[in-house]
């Protein structure tokens, strides 16, 4: 990632890429004390557009809020920072990453003292869990480590020290012969994969883990309201690991996963082993919005 073409953009100046790097006593180097977002742009009939961009700036706010990081750019200048992302990089379509990281100035826990810094960089990234995912669906396995208490990892930041948990997990995962991690909560019910939000398709029912331990995924909310558009009820519950393996269809939402559909968990076939009927209908429907080819999606599209 480090020796390519292209620009980044790093408190308000536009760096070539190469060039985009940071001291190595960097506060959130050493401590993992930051957040960041994650966001696609996507080819439309009228060029490049980025998807949910409001909300996922929304989001940065917040995680920022949550953890007392000082934000020192208001959200205009970071939503043309975004765009431009794109634009200075010549990018049909992209993965997007904006990223609140503390500096050089001081070492030690406490962070006081330590500058705020913003950084955005986009590039081209195709299907997150590998080029069949989206089509033939993946494997997962249940992961030994649980989510975060919401008391000892607030989990609606999307902190970056929160994905050392999604790191173990996905490491054991792949190491298995796994695809992808769930993971539990600290009662022992289903919260999230590693890096998505999780849904389950019972009897005609659409059903989503009812916890405090998952972030509010945009993806999630955006599949939430293309099922009610669709006629489908979505029931938030507190799901059980056995309720996991006997779902008809499961899926996993994000920005970077998109919908993918989940073929069998811990070596137990899901429905019939192949991607469900609901599973492609809100996944058609979800690519759909993306590329501004129905209304819903159009308004949730920004303009590069």
């Amino acid at each position: 990632m480090q020796d390519r073409d292209g620009f980044i953009w790093l408190d308000g100046q536009w760096l070539p890429w190469r060039d985009a790097t940071v001291h190595v006593l960097t506060h959130t180097l050493h401590y993992g004390y930051g957040c960041f977002e994650g966001l696609r742009a996507y080819a439309t009939a009228d060029g490049p557009a980025i998807f949910r961009l409001d909300e996922h700036l929304q989001r940065l706010e917040a995680s920022a809020h949550i953890l007392a990081i000082d934000l020192p750019f208001d959200r205009a200048t970071l939503r043309q920072a975004c765009r431009e992302a794109v634009s200075r990089n010549g990018l049909s379509s992209a993965y997007i990453r904006p990223l609140v990281f503390l500096g050089a100035e001081k070492v030690g826990v406490d962070p006081a003292g330590a500058a705020s810094h913003v950084m955005i960089a986009a590039w081209p990234w195709g299907a997150y869990l590998g080029g069949q995912a989206l089509e033939e669906g993946i494997r997962v396995r249940v992961s030994s480590y649980a989510r975060h208490h919401p008391n000892v990892q607030m989990c609606r930041a999307k902190a970056i020290s929160t994905y050392a948990n999604s790191i173990l997990a996905i490491r054991e995962a792949k190491r298995d012969g796994y695809d992808e991690a769930i993971l539990l909560d600290t009662e022992g019910y289903v919260a999230e994969g590693s890096s998505e939000n999780i849904f389950l398709v019972c009897d005609g029912e659409v059903l989503q883990p009812e916890t405090t331990s998952a972030l509010d995924g945009i993806t999630r909310r955006t599949v939430c309201t293309l099922a009610a558009e669709a006629g489908l009820a979505v029931r938030s519950k507190r799901i059980t690991r056995d309720e996991l393996y006997c779902a008809d269809e499961v899926f996993l939402t994000g920005t970077a996963a998109e919908i993918t559909p989940v073929v069998e968990v811990d070596r137990r076939r899901v429905g019939d082993g192949r991607p469900g009927p609901l599973t492609r209908q809100l996944q058609a429907s979800y690519f759909a919005s993306v590329r501004g080819e129905q209304p819903t999606g159009r308004k949730w599209l920004t303009a590069v």
